[in-house]
């Protein structure tokens, strides 16, 4: 139930409500509990993307969860990587024994070019080592980690979360449902088999399982009881803060291969999330849905304002708009609402937070959202506890 505070937070959310609404021991989230810190690929923010080391730190940090992306081996196993493309996060690209693999195959109707899992067996993935994908963050773990299974994965939340005296959950996404299907590695069935092998198989499991498209989370639905989301995705946020809805990012893929005309934003109608939650527990929006920003234009001269005046236009000239209607609509559905991606670098923050990734965070946590995907799980904890 959502506390008198928090109702007349939600009602004035915006973000010069940041401070007002603070204090309150009781989160509007759907149940009343607080928001759970999701440790995006891990805690992508240090360490590289997707590796055991990354999950360790995610949960040293306090994380709640840690995410592992799935896609699948040539022999059919489950291994945490971002994308079936593993060119940029690991050293597939230096490794000259496998030069001869690099090739290209049509993703989600996008051709790629470069390695891709689906072309190398598990103990060939396991003699790559990751890197950090993002030039900008630290490089110097790069060439020492491997990449993990799935297995490893629930291995290490087991152990770990003894070693911390608290139970850790694991979070996979299955990453291109109907491209795996169509190279005969089916992702539901194999994570499924996983899971069970832990007995995870039940709401109350420390397993939720995530996805872009809709069909594999019906049929999922029909086959386990452990929780799902239904994630909801854009090409872009315009000038105006309305959402890009552009190729292949304006629908879940399975929705374009059946010729079906809704977008990822009709899934967040009042009507679509009653949809979601006849198979789902929760979506995971792209936060821009949630409470979006707009570009600055005082002097009417067609171009985005260089609000801090440093000679590129980013994050950091935009200003945050007042929530939309998507959680309060969201929690009446029953569905809970786990919001992506927060990132900590000042060019990836609003200017109404001041180069504070707190303070962005606190102000998704008065308007209710029950969990954050972070790439800096420390700080999500910091602005949910304080």
């Amino acid at each position: 139930m959502r506390t008198p505070l928090a109702t007349a937070c939600l009602l004035a959310l915006t973000a010069g409500a940041l401070s007002a609404c603070g204090g309150d021991d009781n989160y509007p989230t759907l149940t009343g509990d607080k928001p759970l810190v999701l440790g995006h690929r891990g805690a992508s923010g240090y360490l590289p993307d997707h590796t055991l080391e990354g999950y360790k730190k995610a949960i040293e940090l306090g994380a709640d969860f840690i995410e592992p992306d799935l896609v699948a081996t040539q022999d059919g196993v489950l291994i945490a990587r971002h994308e079936p493309n593993i060119t940029s996060t690991t050293d597939v690209a230096q490794r000259a024994e496998f030069a001869a693999r690099k090739t290209k195959k049509v993703v989600d109707g996008v051709t790629e070019e470069g390695w891709f899992a689906s072309d190398f067996t598990l103990a060939e993935i396991k003699t790559l080592r990751a890197i950090q994908p993002l030039a900008e963050r630290d490089q110097s773990h790069n060439g020492k980690y491997q990449i993990p299974t799935l297995e490893e994965v629930l291995d290490l939340a087991k152990s770990e979360g003894t070693r911390v005296g608290r139970t850790i959950g694991v979070y996979p996404e299955t990453k291109h449902p109907t491209y795996h299907v169509n190279l005969g590695l089916k992702l539901e069935d194999r994570l499924l088999a996983v899971l069970a092998k832990y007995g995870y198989t039940s709401k109350v499991s420390p397993v939720i399982v995530q996805s872009f498209e809709v069909s594999n989370l019906k049929y999922l639905r029909t086959k386990t009881q452990i929780r799902l989301v239904q994630l909801v995705d854009a090409d872009d946020v315009n000038a105006n803060g309305s959402m890009s809805l552009v190729a292949p990012y304006d629908k879940p893929y399975d929705f374009a291969v059946a010729g079906d005309p809704r977008t990822f934003a009709s899934l967040l109608t009042p009507e679509g999330l009653k949809e979601v939650k006849t198979y789902a527990d929760g979506i995971g929006p792209w936060k821009p849905y949630l409470i979006p920003s707009r570009q600055v234009d005082a002097n009417n001269d067609g171009k985005a304002d260089d609000l801090n005046g440093d000679g590129k236009i980013d994050e950091r000239d935009r200003v945050m708009m007042p929530a939309t209607a998507v959680v309060p609509n969201a929690h009446a559905a029953g569905l809970f609402v786990h919001a992506y991606t927060f990132r900590s670098e000042a060019r990836r923050l609003a200017s109404d937070f001041k180069g504070d990734p707190k303070a962005e965070y606190k102000l998704f946590y008065n308007l209710g959202v029950d969990g954050v995907f972070s790439d800096f799980p420390d700080h999500a904890k910091a602005a949910r506890e304080n």
